[in-house]
């Protein structure tokens, strides 16, 4: 177990500490900091990933407050955390959109032991960033840009550690396809970077294309 996927997500997750000097108006919150996060953390990457095998990256942004910024767990309200991975918890019945549609596409590729055996669900910057008390994303100006570009890299560099299959990634979202494919051409971890429309968008605009939509990813993904 010592250098399994699990306990080297579970060190690096655990580890994690809030920037400093952020730009005014800009505050980090980190979902692995409370005790009960932790012990969900701890549980997941045991249930799922307790093993030295390679998995193919799946880069969200940065999480919300109220799916992964919950959790813990990338694209995972507490919901599909209690339903679909089976691991129970006491953060509530909200659910989040763009864990909704995650969780649709799990369900069709064969549920979520299946898909977490190929497959490793991440954000280009593990914490969570508020402007106004809402959810803001890494990109959202050109100030927060310029701070979080070398901690973009670090968590890059940070997380392929715990086993990037260096095929290929992919990107949750155009925009944030541009950062990963600019820090991959420094970086040269990765043969190609795959784009896929953001969960969200897709759940906030495309809603009435769903079934093609978790088709394309599906196709991407294989």
């Amino acid at each position: 177990m010592s250098h399994s996927f699990a306990s080297k997500a579970v060190n690096y997750f655990l580890d994690l500490s809030l920037p400093k000097k952020p730009p005014e108006d800009i505050s980090f919150m980190n979902p692995y900091s409370g005790k009960e996060t932790q012990e969900i953390i701890k549980r997941f990457f045991q249930k799922y990933f307790s093993d030295t095998k390679k998995r193919i990256f799946i880069f969200g942004i940065n999480p919300g407050r109220f799916g992964g910024g919950i959790t813990g767990v990338s694209f995972t309200d507490p919901v599909a955390l209690r339903e679909q991975c089976k691991i129970d918890n006491n953060f509530g019945y909200r659910k989040e959109l763009s864990s909704e549609f995650v969780y649709k596409v799990i369900d069709k590729y064969g549920g979520a032991e299946k898909f977490y055996s190929h497959y490793f669900l991440t954000a280009l910057y593990p914490l969570a960033i508020i402007k106004n008390s809402k959810n803001y994303n890494y990109y959202d100006d050109s100030e927060l840009l310029s701070f979080m570009k070398p901690l973009l890299v670090e968590s890059i560099k940070a997380q392929i550690q715990l086993g990037a299959d260096s095929r290929f990634a992919v990107s949750f979202g155009k925009k944030n396809a541009k950062f990963l494919q600019q820090i991959n051409s420094e970086l040269k971890i990765f043969d190609k970077i795959k784009i896929l429309d953001h969960p969200r968008y897709i759940m906030q605009y495309k809603r009435k294309k769903l079934d093609e939509y978790i088709d394309n990813y599906l196709d991407i993904l294989s």
